[in-house]
């Protein structure tokens, strides 16, 4: 994506007041993640610690291996998995601001020494081939504008007998028909893993997605005026837009939790 890519650089705003906001904490906490959500290691995607565990489940990871962390945000999930499994992080994000946040959140968490963090897209990685012993991203892969090129790079990165974890939502293509954001809507990833070299091991709705996406975003919208004191303006209304959109449009067929073998 461009420099002056409008998600990125909408990325970028949140990241720079994300942590200031203890109504946007408490927001995801209550509606999306849950109270048992380990706040050291917080994020902003829809997944809870329930689904956090299958994924780390699923990657199959031992000590000292290779995790690679696709648009990884500030990092929170695979830093978590990581402790975990005694596991190395290579993150990977369009938005410099959120790679701050990520380096932060290994220092705070002690694993500074254990990850490593760079500019990077689905499409250029900047990771080597072959090096990777496990690739996972958490509400991401649907942004990518195109999925096969996508998934082609983390087969490239990733070692023969390697996994790729992911949550992601499925989309409905109609609905996102002619809309900048949501470039090549997929609305089932088996046929594209199946061509891009995996073959899929387990794909799974997530339980009660659309509630916990209509409670989240619903009280994003609802409190705006308080956001917009603790994010900032800028950071606020591009929170409450993408929520605004999402609940309006109704982009999403599916959110999935898949798991995925390199053949």
């Amino acid at each position: 994506m461009p420099a002056d890519d409008p998600l990125t650089n909408g990325y970028d705003a949140f990241y720079e007041a994300w942590g200031r906001s203890p109504t946007w904490n408490r927001i995801w906490r209550e509606h999306v993640t849950g109270a048992d959500f380990p706040e050291e290691f917080a994020h902003v995607s829809f997944i809870s610690l329930t689904e956090l565990r299958s994924l780390a489940q699923g990657l199959n990871l031992a000590p000292d291996q290779i995790l690679v962390d696709l648009a990884c945000g500030a990092a929170g999930p695979s830093l978590w998995i990581a402790r975990e499994y005694g596991a190395r992080v290579v993150g990977r994000d369009l938005s410099s601001v959120a790679i701050e946040r990520a380096v932060e959140s290994a220092l705070s968490v002690g694993m500074s020494d254990r990850a490593e963090f760079a500019h990077g897209s689905f499409e250029a990685t900047a990771v080597a081939s072959g090096s990777a012993d496990a690739v996972m991203s958490v509400d991401a892969l649907q942004y990518a504008p195109d999925k096969t090129k996508a998934l082609i790079e983390v087969a490239r990165i990733l070692r023969p007998g390697g996994r790729f974890a992911f949550v992601t939502f499925e989309l409905d293509a109609e609905h996102v028909a002619g809309l900048p954001v949501w470039n090549d809507p997929v609305s089932d990833y088996r046929p594209i893993l199946g061509a891009t070299g995996f073959e899929t091991l387990s794909y799974d709705q997530i339980p009660k997605w659309r509630e916990h996406v209509t409670a989240g975003f619903g009280a994003v919208v609802a409190e705006q005026h308080q956001l917009e004191l603790e994010l900032g303006p800028v950071a606020a209304a591009g929170a409450v837009a993408e929520a605004s959109i999402t609940l309006g449009l109704q982009p999403y067929c599916g959110h999935v939790l898949a798991v995925a073998m390199r053949v």
